[in-house]
């Protein structure tokens, strides 16, 4: 896998029926780099991913992979350069977890060249860095939510894409899950080059594990660009209306995030004014 796809977006126009989520978006993916898209609910952030993917129709507009519009292109030649991990996805009934994971596989097959050793190694990968391979023979009916999320990423995985979407990948797992599997992503990036596109709702969690941060309001891109320009407070009172502070992430450098909820402001209030008055005495006796 190389980060040589590029993937864009001209003029978006994208909706449902009546009604439209997106409209007039441009927007470029950088290469090799893993974005992360925020925002409020309801702001187009799973409409985009899912037209980026091309399970959605644009209106107008295009998304190009590398130049040529993915609306043009055979299903199986862009499943091999691309892949998706949908918001709340849907297991046949009755399959098992290794026959799931392989399907992830079927991008790479045709009438001539069918199931291989390099599936194989694929699945076996997959599996293994998701931690489920104890679960290979069980159906994905059974298992926990969390279980079933990992599983649906080792099937993503398999499929050993050069861009790979995720829609809030995190969703149904605890806390060390989710930074194992945030970390398989990083991994996966850094090792492979992979362009890695995922919706995430903690704001927090995006900016310490993205290169590249798209901040949407409205389906629009309010903000775009390196955590540290993105993740500011006017950025959070215009996007998601809410009142915060961001200092520096201790641990990773990043900018980290603390709300301030209705308890709180008056307190962070006075603080800044203690802060400042002190400031001034300081001045003022210097």
């Amino acid at each position: 896998m190389t980060a040589t796809h590029h993937v864009e977006v001209e003029g978006l126009g994208v909706g449902y029926r009546d009604r439209v989520v997106i409209e007039g978006l441009d927007l470029t993916v950088p290469a090799g780099e893993v974005t992360a898209i925020v925002g409020p609910n309801a702001c187009g952030k799973s409409t985009l991913l899912r037209a980026l993917s091309r399970l959605l129709t644009p209106r107008y507009g295009r998304v190009l992979l590398d130049g040529h519009d993915i609306r043009r292109m055979r299903s199986k030649a862009l499943a091999r350069q691309l892949g998706l991990l949908p918001q709340s996805p849907i297991a046949p009934e009755g399959i098992t977890v290794g026959d799931l994971v392989g399907r992830g596989r079927h991008p790479h097959q045709s009438i001539l060249s069918r199931w291989s050793l390099a599936d194989d190694m694929a699945v076996a990968e997959a599996l293994r860095a998701t931690q489920t391979a104890e679960l290979v023979d069980r159906t994905v009916d059974e298992l926990s939510g969390g279980q079933r999320q990992r599983v649906w990423i080792a099937m993503a995985l398999a499929q050993r894409t050069d861009v790979l979407l995720l829609d809030e990948p995190t969703t149904f797992l605890d806390v060390s899950h989710q930074v194992e599997v945030l970390d398989l992503l990083t991994d996966l990036n850094r090792s492979n080059a992979t362009t890695i596109v995922m919706v995430l709702h903690d704001l927090n969690v995006a900016a310490r594990y993205a290169d590249h941060l798209i901040a949407m309001v409205g389906g629009r891109v309010h903000a775009t660009g390196h955590p540290v320009d993105v993740l500011t407070e006017a950025t959070v009172r215009a996007v998601f209306g809410l009142e915060c502070r961001v200092i520096e992430d201790p641990t990773s450098g990043r900018p980290l995030m603390l709300p301030l909820g209705r308890h709180h402001v008056h307190a962070d209030a006075a603080q800044r004014t203690g802060t400042s008055a002190l400031d001034s005495m300081s001045r003022s006796t210097g």
